[in-house]
This record gives C-alpha cells, sequence and structure tokens, in this order.
C-alpha cells in the first residue's frame, strides 16, 4: 500500500462533502500540475491519503481510500489531464496542523513541508504512522 496527500481549499471541496459523498467517492478532478497528476497516475485501489484543507485551516482533517485508478478528468477536454476516484474512510480524532507538521523533526523531509503547493503528494510509511500518531489514530489505519 502507498500513502498520500491530498490538498483541497474547504470552501471549494471539503472533507465534509466527501464524507457526504458515502462510498461511491468522486473524482479527485481539476489537477493542473503534471508531478501531481503522475502521483494520481501511481496510485492504487486501496491506497490511503490524508485529506488536507488548505488555504483554511492548514490541517490535516481525515482519511481518504483511492476507490478508482487514474482515468480521463471529466473537468477537461484535454486528454493530458487524469484523475483518481477517492472516498473519505475517517475523521483524524484530532486534526494536524501544518504548524505541527513543521515543528516536528520527524517530518522535516515531507512533501507537505518541502513541496508546499503541490496539491497531491507522496507520504511515506513513517511519515504516515507520524501524522496518524499526532492526530491521535494508534495504530495508524
Amino acid at each position: 500500500m502507498n500513502y498520500w496527500l491530498f490538498k483541497s481549499e474547504p470552501f471549494k471541496f471539503s472533507f465534509d462533502m466527501l464524507k457526504a459523498l458515502g462510498d461511491k467517492g468522486t473524482q479527485w478532478d481539476g489537477v493542473r500540475n503534471y508531478l501531481a497528476r503522475n502521483n494520481m497516475r501511481a496510485m492504487q485501489i486501496g491506497d490511503l491519503g490524508f485529506f488536507y484543507h488548505s488555504n483554511e485551516g492548514l490541517e490535516v482533517v481525515g482519511i481518504c481510500e483511492v476507490c478508482a485508478l487514474a482515468h480521463h478528468d471529466t473537468t477537461t477536454e484535454d486528454p493530458r489531464w487524469e484523475c483518481v476516484d477517492v472516498r473519505a474512510v475517517r475523521d483524524m480524532p484530532r486534526p494536524v496542523t501544518l504548524v505541527e507538521v513543521k515543528a516536528n523533526p520527524k517530518l522535516e523531509k515531507m512533501s507537505l513541508v518541502t513541496s508546499m503547493r503541490l496539491s497531491v503528494q507522496p507520504v511515506t510509511p513513517d511519515e504516515w504512522e507520524e501524522v496518524c500518531r499526532m492526530g491521535g489514530l494508534v495504530p495508524a489505519p
């Protein structure tokens, strides 16, 4: 299994909105960055990701799961852009803020710290465990 982080501005699409869609989930559309797209191409069904509220909140608020492999992003006719589908798995018992992530030496190399603008990022297994621990999910899913 691989781990990821998905960033969304909560006023556009929040974790509560994803939860409201239930098990069917939705496509993670609108990504127009090649590295983020390539990250989605590498995803497998069942991979888990942190749902991160960007711009407002600046915190990991939940966990989502990849439920469909990379496919054409239906919000564009441009064939270069693909996306995966994700569904909500669970809330973080306690949201983990960007300030906390940056203050943790175990996370100093995390993409959230080093590549803050990237909307879909890889997360290492050690980073996954540490952020889950910080958010009160022990053991990590």
